[in-house]
């Protein structure tokens, strides 16, 4: 499977800065995999240590953090880890927390040896132990985009087709995109569910895949019960899926434990990178998030795939409508915007609500572009008022133009300063 992050992982590897390497991300996201099969092929010899399988090892962080001796004892039970030669990979890291403290001591004792970790949950662990930071890098691991998603099925053409500005792209084209963005709705990015689907062509296989992903994290919640109830955090990664494009309100995420709770329980999902904190923000100039209201907010969650299978909706009846804007009353294309702008346009997301008493004037997302601002809107047809575009173009002059997300092919509409584009070109909206 080709994963866009692989470049930045390379350059790690011949990085003279180069500090240990945190992966992080959700439960089966490819983190393993990636270390796996491609980072260590580019080394002599690979040393692994897994810390949920492999709880022995624990016992050499017990009462000493000297990375040289922690390096003689997993000689000992592994083989010779030599400086420049061995790929020094801990997965799980947070199964044992003082491993994640050992990292420190790996930057500042022994520099030259490359030392990768990937644990997912980190924050569930972290609890009081000193967190190593300036000694590390984090690298964060998302489920795979669609466009990484085409060419994980075999169809490389239509993926590079995919990341060019849809301008150049004929309807026919367009179209086959678009009929394949519906599959990618159903199935998502988590490897395995891609995998799977890719070799029986079976969604029904894939949804098992999906329920077993699911049950594994409410299994980890399950684990870090003193932080916050695993029932809580199971309520308001469930409620926020349900309400992906909606303002959300603390008290309302889950009825059976107070707002504080709740806001406690979501916070920490956001820092796991299970769900993202989407805050409102005026597109008043750089950077948005100066402008960021922290109070009024919405959320993606990790993938499209997990979330349908969350709603247990009949997907029969869904693939059948004909605007993927109608499915799921338009909360998966929402998702589908958010979770390919994280992917490709960075790690930080916003919207635009106006601020005034009464007004439900909203623009989905904000999108910045070669140093511009441009408003988002995700809508079904080409049609409509636009009313909040139309309101926030004439407010803020510095927004070149609206960028309108849809189910059809690609429209230009130079005098009212909007563009209509497939849905599925989210990834190459910088790339004119």
């Amino acid at each position: 499977m080709q994963r866009t992050i692989v470049k930045q992982l390379l350059a790690w590897k011949e990085s003279k800065r180069r500090k240990p390497l945190i992966l992080r991300g959700a439960r089966q996201v490819g983190k393993t995999w990636l270390v796996e099969n491609v980072l260590a092929n580019k080394f002599d010899n690979f040393v692994k240590i897994d810390f949920e399988k492999q709880r022995n090892f624990h016992t050499y962080y017990k009462n000493d953090l000297d990375p040289k001796k922690i390096v003689s004892y997993l000689e000992l039970s592994t083989e010779k880890i030599t400086p420049g030669k061995t790929l020094l990979f801990f997965d799980e890291i947070q199964a044992c927390p003082r491993a994640i403290m050992a990292l420190r001591y790996f930057y500042e004792e022994m520099p030259e040896l490359h030392v990768v970790a990937a644990g997912s949950l980190l924050e569930f662990a972290f609890g009081d132990i000193s967190i190593p930071v300036g000694r590390v890098q984090y690298m964060h691991v998302n489920p795979m985009s669609f466009f990484e998603y085409l060419t994980a099925i075999r169809n490389e053409m239509l993926a590079a087709t995919s990341l060019r500005h849809p301008s150049e792209i004929d309807n026919t084209t367009q179209n086959l995109l678009l009929g394949e963005l519906r599959n990618y709705f159903f199935i998502g990015g988590m490897p395995e569910c891609v995998k799977t689907w890719r070799d029986s062509k079976s969604m029904i296989e894939a949804f098992s895949v999906q329920s077993e992903i699911l049950e594994s994290y409410r299994d980890d919640f399950s684990k870090y019960k003193p932080q916050v109830e695993s029932t809580c955090l199971q309520a308001v990664f469930m409620n926020c899926a349900k309400r992906v494009g909606d303002q959300l309100i603390y008290t309302k995420l889950d009825h059976s434990h107070t707002g504080q709770t709740n806001r406690k329980a979501f916070d920490l999902l956001v820092k796991a990178r299970l769900l993202t904190k989407i805050p409102s923000c005026t597109p008043s100039g750089l950077p948005l998030g100066a402008t960021a209201n922290q109070k009024k907010f919405k959320a993606s969650i990790l993938d499209i795939g997990l979330m349908q299978r969350l709603f247990r909706a009949p997907v029969d009846i869904e693939l059948q409508q004909h605007d993927l804007l109608s499915i799921f009353r338009g909360k998966l294309a929402e998702q589908f915007v958010a979770q390919e702008l994280l992917a490709h346009h960075g790690p930080d997301l916003f919207y635009w609500a106006r601020e005034a008493r009464g007004s439900s004037a909203e623009i989905d997302y904000l999108l910045v572009c070669n140093s511009s601002i441009y408003p988002v809107e995700v809508k079904s047809g080409a049609g409509g008022s636009l009313k909040s575009m139309h309101m926030l173009l004439q407010k803020y002059d510095n927004c070149p133009s609206g960028l309108v997300l849809y189910d059809g092919n690609y429209k230009d509409l130079p005098l009212q300063k909007l563009e209509f584009l497939p849905l599925y070109s989210v990834a190459g909206l910088c790339r004119q």
